[in-house]
């Protein structure tokens, strides 16, 4: 992903490549039937790094949209390849997430008790060990018991860990394939992990299902469960537990949670839920959504919001090394 400078956008801007054919300004059903025409994502940041005002906004084109609900999962027109949103790189610890209760969705820092959040790091580990983000237009519904963890969703766009060996960079679009999932209990909601490997990755031709995970990186699905057991217990937290007993489950019973709450999202953006879990959902792509806005008002949002400014330097406790005594 390149930095580029051409864009008439206020602030730091970024373009990411992805292909997706677009009909009417919605994104049509058979949109994946061709990869030919190309749409131009970039980003604008706005307020200070480090900071509770700082926000990643995404367009398409140059024009405002919502990363929960804007950018399209799929991929191809097979389904074999899905868009995720990397909100926190491979190596750092600024826990940044896709804000669901903003207009427009933009990324920013989540905050506990008034202060960013850092992830800690626990050794062995330094940040989050994969690139980490979401899938667009998902959503665990907070008010489904999930048949296998027998919890409730998080009320958030599903989670996933890119295991590629490159470093992607925060707010990147990226085309992966998923290989498996790990079923995560976070405080007795339900938390899935998608297990993913980007497409352009060289290890991706050989990974096609998460056996092959062991097969090519061995212990990577053991320090993933590991990382996520642990990573809270530095603040006094207990460790998270996994279904399964941690096992990590195939591609197919992945994709079948991932359509499930494809499906949720799509019954949340059409209002036909009746929890909304507080989010927000106005888009500028689904034309048929009683949530649609106009293109002109997304892009006012957006332009209103302060230029980018120098990042604030980050407290020496979110560098703190934790040695935590396994259970």
């Amino acid at each position: 992903m390149l930095r580029s400078k051409g864009l008439a956008l206020v602030g730091a801007v970024w373009k990411s490549r992805i292909f997706i054919k677009t009909v009417n300004n919605t994104f049509n059903p058979r949109f994946l039937s061709s990869l030919a025409s190309t749409m131009a994502y970039s980003l604008r940041e706005s307020g200070a790094p480090n900071t509770l005002d700082y926000r990643i906004y995404f367009c398409s084109d140059g024009h405002a949209i919502s990363p929960f609900h804007d950018v399209p999962l799929f991929a191809n027109d097979e389904k074999t390849l899905l868009n995720m949103v990397v909100e926190v790189p491979r190596w750092t610890n600024a826990k940044m997430e896709i804000n669901t209760k903003e207009a427009l969705n933009p990324i920013k820092q989540d905050v506990k008790k008034g202060k960013l959040r850092y992830v800690n790091h626990c050794f062995p580990y330094h940040g989050y060990i994969w690139n980490y983000g979401a899938f667009p237009q998902t959503w665990e519904d907070p008010s489904h018991k999930d048949e296998d963890t027998g919890c409730l969703g998080d009320n958030d766009p599903i989670d996933v860990c890119d295991i590629g060996t490159l470093a992607a960079k925060r707010g990147d679009i990226k085309q992966v394939k998923v290989l498996g999932i790990l079923a995560m209990i976070d405080e007795g909601e339900t938390d899935w992990k998608v297990i993913v490997i980007d497409v352009n990755d060289p290890k991706a031709k050989d990974m096609n299902d998460i056996g092959d995970v062991e097969k090519h990186m061995p212990g990577l699905l053991k320090a993933t469960v590991d990382w996520f057991k642990i990573y809270k217990v530095p603040t006094g937290k207990p460790e998270n537990t996994f279904a399964f007993d941690g096992e990590a489950k195939d591609k197919q019973f992945a994709m079948k949670i991932i359509n499930e709450t494809h499906d949720y999202w799509k019954q949340l953006i059409m209002e036909k839920t009746g929890n909304k879990g507080g989010l927000a959902c106005k888009t500028v792509t689904m034309t048929d959504s009683p949530y649609k806005m106009a293109q002109e008002d997304a892009d006012a949002i957006m332009n209103k919001t302060p230029p980018v400014d120098p990042a604030q330097p980050v407290a020496e406790e979110a560098d703190r090394w934790h040695f935590v005594t396994r259970s």
